[in-house]
């Protein structure tokens, strides 16, 4: 259903292109701050073609990197006040398990970042979680803190809270251009807006939107499968029973990482995706022929069969999502090169979700002139080579 359209008007304090979670998060914060928010999507909502819908993500603490670890407590909280506003469940605790060989680095990191010492070894493994089977000499961390949100529920109280704060979201118009200036104006299929202030969250669309203000940004949307395998037992893996979410590193058997969910989505079905997949054109991800190779469905089912034996080793349900890779597989929070007041939030790489609340808050300081709340020096566009000669 769409969201229901308000009076239009043409002049606000800020636009935000693209209402997935990163851009509602960035339109709630402003809100919140009092500022005059146009939150622009191009797309009826709600819909299934960005990077934002589904029942399901991961929410954790345990990160390799430091400059994420760090968001976390803050992410966890504002997930938390959300819930507090809304009087909204969107978060189940579950626990997470981070499979992989003792001594890999990212693992350790992982460990590190959680501050706890406890290994499990494939013994220990398999009496708490009977589900699991690790290989000889692979270990596993629990990180307890961790669970699902429940994404779909979460995009919409965000945009519902934001609209309660005074916020306009238009959805069904697509941004045709954008002219950049003291102020700038988007026009749409729909409208003429203008605002001193814009910030671009487009998802997979990012790259060409900012491509018309002279910026070419090294990112890489790619069409994710979406799998649900089938319990043998059914209710082995189900959200009502004490089944962990999980994800690999350093794994020979999972090249990018593979990460799987409990049953909430589908009854019976676990959710369990290869981190990885296939460069696509976003206007043209739902034209991919059904026949199409699907390299990453092998690696699935052998990694299923090793890993996870009560289940089925064929895929129940595919569905798809896409990705927006940068490079690095770190975030774009910046300012633009040459206008200072188009920020860009870009290149989520499928791991963005769950820092959607802290993302947004940033996005909302870049805009305004603060000092952003987090060191920024891994986010900066300037790190990719050649990006300031293309945009200046």
């Amino acid at each position: 259903m769409a969201a229901p359209k308000q009076p239009q008007k043409s002049t606000y304090d800020v636009i935000v292109i693209g209402a997935g979670i990163q851009g509602s998060f960035t339109a709630y914060h402003l809100a919140q701050r009092h500022k005059n928010t146009l939150l622009l999507e191009q797309f009826l909502l709600p819909h299934s073609r960005g990077s934002s819908h589904g029942q399901s993500r991961i929410i954790r603490s345990a990160y390799p990197q430091e400059y994420y670890s760090r968001m976390m407590p803050e992410s966890f909280r504002l997930w938390q006040q959300l819930e507090a506003e809304t009087g909204t469940i969107l978060y189940r605790q579950t626990g997470l398990l981070v499979l992989g060989p003792p001594g890999e680095p990212e693992l350790e990191a992982c460990r590190r970042s959680l501050g706890v010492d406890e290994v499990l070894d494939a013994a220990a493994l398999a009496q708490q979680f009977p589900g699991f089977r690790l290989q000889a000499g692979q270990v596993a961390v629990l990180d307890r803190t961790a669970g699902v949100l429940f994404a779909d529920r979460a995009l919409r109280t965000v945009q519902e809270v934001f609209r309660r704060h005074g916020g306009t979201l238009r959805d069904g118009e697509k941004v045709l251009r954008i002219e950049p200036g003291a102020t700038v104006t988007v026009t749409t299929t729909a409208g003429v807006y203008k605002a001193p202030r814009l910030i671009i969250t487009a998802g997979a669309w990012t790259g060409a939107f900012v491509e018309q203000l002279g910026l070419r940004l090294p990112l890489q949307p790619l069409r994710i499968d979406v799998c649900y395998w089938r319990e043998k037992q059914p209710g082995s893996a189900s959200l009502g029973s004490v089944s962990p979410c999980f994800l690999t590193l350093g794994l020979s058997q999972a090249p990018h990482g593979i990460y799987g969910l409990p049953s909430i989505e589908y009854p019976g079905l676990m959710k369990v995706c290869h981190h990885h997949g296939s460069p696509t054109d976003p206007e043209k991800r739902d034209q991919a022929p059904s026949s199409a190779p699907r390299p990453d469905i092998t690696i699935l089912s052998s990694f299923i069969s090793s890993y996870l034996p009560g289940l089925e080793t064929q895929p129940a349900v595919i569905e798809t999502c896409l990705y927006t890779n940068t490079p690095d597989e770190d975030f774009i929070l910046d300012r633009h090169p040459k206008f200072s007041n188009i920020v860009i939030g870009a290149g989520f790489s499928g791991h963005g979700f769950k820092l959607a609340p802290v993302v947004g808050k940033l996005l909302c300081e870049l805009s305004l002139g603060e000092e952003p709340s987090y060191n920024m020096a891994h986010f900066t566009i300037t790190r990719f080579p050649g990006v300031l000669r293309a945009a200046l």
